[in-house]
């Protein structure tokens, strides 16, 4: 008899490294929105969030 595992669950990241999303693709749009996915860690957010954290990275590096 094969004894039956349990699914086993996802690997959490233990990376506290916030990723900074450097590729992201269009998945989805709606009306004046756009839904983009990062590549590197799966975050799914609008365009014009990804647009405002990169203004706030600029701010941070000048200040």
């Amino acid at each position: 008899m094969t004894p039956i595992h349990p699914a086993q669950s996802p690997v959490m990241k233990t990376d506290i490294t916030p990723c900074k999303h450097p590729r992201v693709r269009i998945v989805a749009r709606e009306e004046d929105t756009e839904f983009v996915e990062c590549l590197e860690c799966g975050e799914v957010f609008e365009s014009s969030e990804f647009k405002d954290m990169d203004i706030e990275e600029s701010k941070l590096k000048e200040g």
